[in-house]
């Protein structure tokens, strides 16, 4: 696995700031680092309320990201239909739903044993 991102709480503070430049809504930070056998270390979830706000959510974080940090995800998957995009950032997985999408799939609960905190947004 790639050693990028040395410094997780800076590239998540990015994440966010980029989310909430756009408005996205109910952001939630997984951490998974006490979980055996998961492929990165937290998942950020956020939800849009359109194909137009997800692919907003995702240029945004893309942007503040590479900014702040030079990094680009190494792998982005969804954003041709924009109702669940991942962008793979190795250590960092950014899931952007919409809110139907969001609610069946149900993430959060998948991943019942991680830390879960809920992000306060100003909006």
């Amino acid at each position: 696995m790639t050693e990028r991102n040395s410094n997780p709480d800076q590239l998540i503070t990015t994440i966010i700031s980029g989310i909430e430049e756009v408005k996205g809504k109910e952001i939630t930070l997984l951490d998974l680092r006490e979980i055996e056998n998961t492929v990165c270390d937290y998942f950020i979830i956020c939800e849009g309320t359109s194909n137009t706000q997800v692919n907003a959510i995702v240029n945004s974080i893309l942007k503040q990201v590479s900014k702040a940090t030079k990094d680009k995800p190494w792998h982005i998957e969804g954003a041709d239909n924009a109702e669940w995009v991942l962008m793979d950032y190795v250590n960092v997985v950014v899931h952007v739903f919409q809110k139907h999408i969001r609610e069946y799939y149900d993430i959060e609960s998948l991943w019942g044993d991680a830390k879960t905190t809920q992000i306060e947004t100003s909006i």
